[in-house]
């Protein structure tokens, strides 16, 4: 039998974006996947459409907003290593291919289980230009993702092992999420997957970019575009607590 898969989809007053997202799922070929749906308190009726139109998918409804390493530690932490073999943290304003899944299953049998594994993810908008193809982590200047705003080419279509896997659509185990304790919610927003995948390489454990599984993301559609000042002051606040937390990285 496959590896069961348990796709958390987390959502806060993202109606629209959400059911679009749920919609895409819907075609996902894997067998053993299911999706959960968390949402952090939302009051735009993102339940209620949701219960509506996916009447199949489990929905986590919380007392309030936990934000991203928040709401994601209680959505996997609301499943047991006995009910999924694979946790999948997708952001809500994403589509996916039918067949992603099927690609990082793939994967963690070749390359390693309990790694950790991130898609080749494009611009919604601009569906064949590159948004990630691999994480760089240069602290205390630069954390970036290797690929962005270039149009897709040969050279983003090999694994490749990286330093992250962006949050806005990372699969590994449940027992590693688990062993790694969650993300950390002293974050905030922004840079919790970086330092998950960094305490994760200190435990021996390994990223990779997985171009076959593919993704579009319709980028910072929840907070009003790509470079809004509150995106690059909060981004700014994670970087320093990066660099607090590790120091400089080569």
């Amino acid at each position: 039998m496959n590896p069961t898969v348990t796709i958390i989809v987390l959502n806060w007053n993202g109606k629209d974006l959400t059911l679009s997202c749920l919609e895409s799922l819907s075609k996902v070929t894997y067998q053993n996947a299911s999706v959960l749906l968390v949402d952090n308190g939302s009051s735009d009726g993102s339940i209620e459409a949701i219960k509506e139109k996916f009447p199949q998918v489990d929905i986590l409804g919380l007392d309030k907003n936990y934000g991203y390493a928040g709401g994601n530690n209680r959505g996997y932490q609301s499943i047991s290593e006995n009910s999924t073999d694979f946790v999948c943290f997708l952001n809500n304003d994403t589509e996916v291919a039918p067949n992603f899944i099927d690609k990082l299953v793939d994967a963690s049998k070749k390359l390693g289980n309990n790694n950790l594994f991130g898609p080749k993810i494009y611009y919604a908008g601009n569906p064949g230009v590159i948004w990630y193809a691999g994480g760089i982590v240069k602290l205390p200047l630069r954390i970036y993702h290797r690929g962005i705003r270039k149009a897709d080419s040969e050279e983003f279509s090999k694994v490749i092992q990286t330093d992250y896997v962006t949050g806005c659509c990372l699969f590994t185990s449940w027992e590693t999420i688990n062993n790694l304790k969650g993300f950390d919610e002293s974050f905030g927003m922004y840079s919790e997957d970086v330092d998950l995948c960094l305490r994760a390489k200190k435990l021996g454990l390994k990223s990779y970019f997985i171009p076959s599984a593919r993704v579009w993301h319709k980028v910072s559609a929840s907070l009003g575009g790509a470079f809004t000042f509150k995106k690059i002051l909060r981004r700014l606040k994670s970087n320093l607590r990066l660099i607090k937390k590790y120091g400089y990285t080569n």
